[in-house]
């Protein structure tokens, strides 16, 4: 049975607390329009989830794209590397283990009544932060790799950029909201820290010209990573596309971070002058 609910709010987080009240099943599992998923998917995370006692289960991805050209490729390729991204379930595993959290999972409807539903003010990372709060609650969430579903990527520069930047953004704002830093992973706010440390000692280098040096050792050190890397996992692209693709991931992701801080203090200064 297909039953659809109109969502007011349009948001993602209100539709899927939506979902969740007006289920009648004992479980729960996210489906993305962005993907594609073996029809076998539900009953093997249904499976697991049972036979691990886990507060959610969740597949391996394999990033793909609609278009097949040098850029789109390139950011396929980032997109499943472990410099490009730190989840595991971008990453793949041998092996079935306990993570932080999962993509499209599977949840049993009790995960909801004793951890709690999505938060209702995150536009983006809802799942991210609701995983994080199941495994300060003790819950286990564990990655399945024998289920794997297809994800679909941007495949252009500018909608790859535009996508890293909300994410960054929502980044900084999900602890604001949630008032802990544990609502994400450390690894969350790599792009920004990097970023910043592009930033800052250009910005102070009139008071502390070795401030440049500093500058130039960091970003020489970056380009030569992301370089060699890219030589290695460039796959149906170029070299360059590679490293672009690093590029705008890293920084976009960063500068979207910044942003989440300046609207952060627009929002404590609006309230301090009221």
């Amino acid at each position: 049975m297909i039953r659809i609910i109109e969502n007011p709010a349009k948001t993602t987080p209100h539709a899927l607390n939506l979902g969740i009240k007006a289920s009648l099943g004992d479980f729960v599992i996210i489906l993305s329009a962005h993907a594609q998923y073996p029809s076998d998917y539900c009953e093997k995370l249904v499976s697991e989830t049972i036979r691990l006692n886990a507060a959610c289960t969740g597949p391996v991805l394999e990033t793909k794209t609609i278009a097949s050209h040098k850029t789109a490729n390139a950011i396929k390729n980032v997109l499943s590397d472990r410099l490009g991204v730190g989840s595991r379930f971008r990453t793949g595993s041998k092996k079935i283990e306990s993570v932080d959290t999962v993509a499209f999972g599977c949840y049993p409807i009790e995960t909801f009544k004793h951890y709690g539903i999505f938060d209702e003010r995150l536009i983006r990372n809802q799942d991210i932060e609701l995983n994080k709060r199941i495994i300060r609650g003790g819950g286990k969430i564990y990655l399945i790799p024998d289920v794997v579903c297809s994800y679909f990527a941007r495949d252009n520069f500018g909608d790859f950029s535009l996508n890293n930047f909300q994410n960054g953004y929502w980044n900084i704002l999900t602890p604001y909201y949630t008032g802990t830093f544990s609502s994400l992973s450390l690894r969350h706010f790599v792009p920004l820290v990097f970023v910043l440390s592009l930033i800052l000692p250009i910005l102070f280098s009139t008071l502390y010209p070795v401030l440049l040096w500093i500058w130039s050792a960091i970003f020489i050190t970056y380009v030569s990573i992301i370089g060699i890397r890219s030589w290695y996992i460039r796959k149906k692209t170029t070299w360059l596309h590679q490293i672009l693709a690093f590029f705008i991931l890293h920084f976009s992701y960063g500068i979207g971070s910044i942003g989440g801080i300046i609207a952060i203090t627009k929002k404590i200064l609006s309230r301090d002058s009221v």
